[in-house]
C-alpha cells in the first residue's frame, strides 16, 4: 500500500507544474476554465430544462426541485471547502489561478442571478402552468372559508404537536440549527414588557410540506406547511405579541477536514466525522423577501456569518420540497411510461445466466435494458447456486432495501465465500453504507473498507463458480452503482463477460483491494490508481501520433465531468496535431474547446434530459480504417484528478465487435443529439442546439424496443 500512496503523491506533484503547450505561452486562465463556475453553469443547464416548454409540466417542476437540490450539495461541498481553505490561510489557486477569495466572490456573482432565475420560473411560468391544469399552490388569504377550517383542524391534530417553539434570553442559549432546515425567526414581546425577545420555530421535515386542502388527500389544491405554520404562531405563545416572522435556512458544511489516511479504525473515523458534520459551520443562510433587520442581524451574529454568506430567496425557501408536486398522478403531465426492457439471451430462469454469459458478452444499456433482469439476477442467481463458491463486489452507493444486500447475506448463510468491499466514505452516504456493512458482517460477509488512503469508486462484481471442466469466473464491471433505484433514470452501461483476458484482471483487482497486493500488471484492465492515468495518456499520445502520419485518428470520451491538466494539456497538444476530439461532458469541463491553434479540433458536448447521463465511455480509433475496429473502453473513472490519481476506479475493453457495434451506435447518436444538447464555448458558457425531433433518450427508447423486438424473433425462428 505504501508505494500507491507515494505513486499517488508524485503523481500530485506532477500535476501542479505549469502545462505547457507547443508555440503557446498561455496562462492558466487561458488554459482552463473555473470548476466552480463550470458547475454552477452545468446547474444553470438544469434550471434551463424547468424552463423549457417542450418537457412536460410536472417534469419541469422536477427539474426546478433538482437545480436546488445541486445548489444546496454544491454550497455544502464545494462553497464549505472554500471556506475552509480560507479560514486555514490555504492559498492554494484552482487550475485558472484563480485563489478561494476569488472563486467566492465569482460564486456569489454567478449564483444571485440564479436564484432570481429560480423565482421567476417558479412564479412567472410554472406556477401558472400548474393553475391552467387543476393544481393549485396557494397561500393561505386564497384558500376558502371551508379550506381554512379543514387546514386549520389538519394543524392542530397532526401539527401544532410537533412543534417546539425554542426562545433566546440568558435563560435559553441560542438553539442549535440543523443543516438545510427551515425555520421562522420570531420576534416576540411580552404585554408587560419593552424589550423585544427572540424566538425560533423550526418546520418539521417529518410532515408532509405541502398540504392538501380537502380531507384525505383527494385535492388538487396545497398550501405549504411553512405558510400554515407562520398563519398560526399565536397559538404557540398564548399572551405574547409577535411582532415580525422572517423565514430563513441554513446549510452547513459538508467539506472534510479529517484525515482519515493513518487512522486505525476508518469505520470509527467515518462516524466521529458523521457527528462532526451535525455541527459543522454554517456556510449559506437564506431568507424570505424584505427581511427584518434586526432579526437578520442578530442570526449574523449569533452564527458569525458575513453579508455575502446572505441570500436573500425572491420565492420558495425550498425548491427541493416541490418533488412531492411533481410526484402527483397526472400521467399526461409527465414523460410517457418507460419500463426497461429485458435482455432475451439473459431470460433463461437460474443458472442458466452462467450459460448465456459464457458463449458470449453482454453490453448493457441501462435505464433501457433492465437492470434487475441482468445485473441484480446475475447476483441473486449465484447467490443460489450450490455451484457459486465464491461472491465479490464492490459497493458505492447500494441504496434502501438492496437486494444486492440480502443476495450477498443469503450467499454467506449457505456458506460460500463473500467479500465486498464497502466505501465508506460515499459523500452523503455514509451512515447508510455504515448500516449496511454492520448487516453484512453480522449475516458472515468478509467486509472491507478498501485501500487506505483512497476512496473505492469502481463497480465490479466476481463470480467464481466450479464447473465441470474447473474453475470458471464471471465478472460484471459498470459505470453505475450497484442501486436499483437510480438504475431506474441514470444512463449507464455495463459488462457481463466470462472471458479470462478480464476476469484474470478482475481476480487480481480484489486480491488488491482485500489484501496488500501491488499487482501493477494488469494486462486489460485500466486500475487506477495503478495503471489507468498512464494509458490514458499514452493512447491519447498514440491518437496524435497517428495523426501526424496521416493515419485515421480519433478520440471520443464521454463522462460526468472534467478536471486533470495533464489529461487537458495531452488533448490540447492531440487536437494540434490534427486529432478530432469529440467529448460528452455532462457536468463541469475545465479544459477550453474551439480555441483557434490550441483546440480547434476538440468539441465538447453536454447532453440534459430524461435520464441523467452517468455513463463513462472512452474511444480511440488508434489507425483504423473502419472505426469500430479501434479501441472501445467503459467503466467508473471520469477524467478527474480525484478519479486518476485518488481514487480505486476500473476501465475494461470491449473486445467483442459485436459490443463494440452497439457502443458506437450510442456514441454516435450522441454525436448526431439536438434536442438535449448544449455546446461548450471556448470561453467556459454554452449555448443550446434546438431541434423538434426527438431526444437521444426517446430514441434510445424506441431502439432498445425495436432491438429487443428482433431478438425475440430470431430466437423464435430458431426454435424446432
Amino acid at each position: 500500500m505504501t508505494s500507491t500512496k507515494s505513486a499517488g503523491k508524485r503523481s500530485a506533484k506532477k500535476s501542479n507544474k505549469k502545462p505547457k503547450i507547443v508555440d503557446h505561452p498561455l496562462s492558466s486562465e487561458d488554459l482552463f476554465t473555473n470548476r466552480e463556475i463550470g458547475w454552477l453553469t452545468f446547474n444553470r443547464r438544469v434550471l434551463s430544462e424547468a424552463e423549457d416548454p417542450q418537457n412536460p409540466l410536472l417534469e419541469r417542476v422536477k427539474f426546478l426541485s433538482i437545480s436546488g437540490s445541486n445548489l444546496d450539495e454544491f454550497f455544502m461541498k464545494r462553497v464549505g471547502g472554500l471556506k475552509r481553505h480560507l479560514a486555514y490561510g490555504i492559498s492554494s489557486r484552482s487550475a485558472d489561478g484563480k485563489t478561494p477569495l476569488q472563486q467566492l466572490q465569482e460564486v456569489r456573482k454567478f449564483v444571485l442571478p440564479m436564484l432570481q432565475d429560480q423565482a421567476t420560473c417558479y412564479r412567472q411560468v410554472l406556477k401558472p402552468s400548474l393553475e391552467r391544469e387543476g393544481i393549485f399552490l396557494l397561500t393561505w388569504k386564497e384558500l376558502s372559508a371551508q379550506e381554512k377550517a379543514t387546514v386549520k383542524e389538519y394543524y392542530n391534530r397532526n401539527v401544532f404537536p410537533v412543534l417546539t417553539p425554542l426562545s433566546v434570553d440568558p435563560g435559553h442559549p441560542f438553539p442549535f440549527i440543523s443543516n438545510l432546515s427551515i425555520s421562522l425567526a420570531v420576534t416576540l414581546r411580552h404585554p408587560q414588557m419593552e424589550e423585544k425577545l427572540f424566538a425560533r420555530v423550526k418546520i418539521p421535515k417529518v410532515l408532509p410540506q405541502w398540504i392538501p386542502t380537502e380531507p384525505e388527500g383527494k385535492s388538487s389544491r396545497f398550501i405549504s406547511l411553512l405558510e400554515v405554520i407562520q398563519e398560526n404562531l399565536a397559538d404557540l405563545f398564548p399572551s405574547m405579541q409577535v411582532l415580525e416572522v422572517m423565514p430563513f435556512r441554513l446549510t452547513r458544511n459538508a467539506d472534510s477536514a479529517q484525515d482519515q489516511e493513518d487512522t486505525e479504525d476508518l469505520l470509527e473515523a467515518i462516524e466521529e466525522e458523521l457527528r462532526q458534520r451535525r455541527f459543522a459551520e454554517v456556510v449559506r443562510l437564506e431568507h424570505g423577501p424584505q427581511p427584518n433587520p434586526w432579526m437578520l442581524n442578530f442570526l449574523m451574529e449569533e452564527l458569525d456569518l458575513t453579508e455575502d454568506d446572505i441570500y436573500e430567496l425572491p420565492s420558495l425557501l425550498d425548491y427541493t420540497d416541490l418533488t412531492a408536486i411533481s410526484d402527483l398522478d397526472f400521467p399526461h403531465l409527465k414523460f410517457e411510461a418507460h419500463t426497461p426492457v429485458a435482455v432475451s439471451a439473459l431470460a433463461e430462469d437460474g443458472v442458466g445466466i452462467f450459460n448465456a454469459i459464457k458463449l458470449s458478452d453482454h453490453l448493457l444499456h441501462h435505464p433501457f435494458e433492465s437492470f434487475s433482469s441482468s445485473v441484480e439476477k446475475f447476483v441473486r442467481v449465484a447467490s443460489e447456486d450450490p455451484k457459486v463458491l465464491a461472491i465479490k463486489m464492490t459497493l458505492y452507493r447500494t441504496g434502501d432495501n438492496s437486494p444486492f444486500i440480502r443476495s450477498l447475506i443469503r450467499a454467506a448463510e449457505q456458506g460460500k465465500q463473500v467479500v465486498c468491499l464497502v466505501e465508506l466514505k460515499a459523500r452523503f452516504d455514509e451512515e447508510r453504507n455504515i448500516y449496511w456493512a454492520t448487516e453484512l458482517e453480522n449475516a458472515g460477509v468478509h467486509v472491507v473498507y478498501g485501500v487506505v488512503g483512497l476512496k473505492t469508486h469502481a463497480k465490479t462484481a466476481l463470480i467464481v463458480r466450479q464447473e465441470a471442466d474447473g474453475m470458471k469466473c464471471y465478472a460484471h464491471i459498470g459505470t453505475g452503482n450497484y442501486n436499483v433505484a437510480t438504475s431506474r433514470f441514470y444512463t449507464d452501461l455495463g459488462l457481463l463477460t466470462a472471458k479470462n483476458e478480464i476476469t484474470d484482471d478482475i481476480v487480481g483487482f480484489f486480491h488488491f483491494l482485500t489484501g496488500r497486493s501491488l499487482k501493477n500488471n494488469y494486462q486489460n484492465m485500466l486500475i487506477a490508481p495503478v495503471n489507468m492515468f498512464l494509458r490514458f495518456k499514452e493512447m491519447i499520445d498514440r491518437e496524435a501520433q497517428h495523426a501526424k502520419a496521416g493515419r485515421p485518428a480519433k478520440i471520443i470520451a464521454k463522462f460526468n465531468n472534467f478536471e486533470e491538466n495533464d489529461i487537458a494539456v495531452a488533448l490540447y497538444e492531440a487536437s494540434q496535431a490534427g486529432v478530432s476530439i469529440e467529448m460528452f461532458v455532462r457536468g463541469f469541463c475545465c479544459l477550453r474547446p474551439g480555441v483557434k491553434g490550441m483546440s480547434e479540433n476538440i468539441r465538447v458536448t453536454s447532453i440534459i434530459g430524461r435520464f441523467l447521463e452517468h455513463s463513462r465511455v472512452f474511444y480511440f480509433q488508434n489507425g483504423q480504417n473502419d472505426p469500430i475496429d479501434g479501441d472501445f473502453f467503459i467503466g467508473s473513472a471520469d477524467w478527474m484528478y480525484r478519479n486518476l490519481h485518488a481514487r480505486v476506479e476500473a476501465v475494461v475493453p470491449l473486445l467483442d465487435r459485436s459490443l463494440k457495434e452497439k457502443c458506437w451506435e450510442i456514441l454516435q447518436l450522441c454525436s448526431s443529439e439536438e434536442r438535449q444538447a448544449w455546446r461548450m464555448n471556448s470561453d467556459g458558457t454554452y449555448h443550446k442546439l434546438t431541434s423538434a425531433e426527438p431526444g437521444i433518450h426517446q430514441k434510445l427508447i424506441h431502439l432498445t424496443k425495436l432491438r429487443q423486438a428482433t431478438s425475440e424473433e430470431s430466437i423464435a425462428t430458431k426454435e424446432p
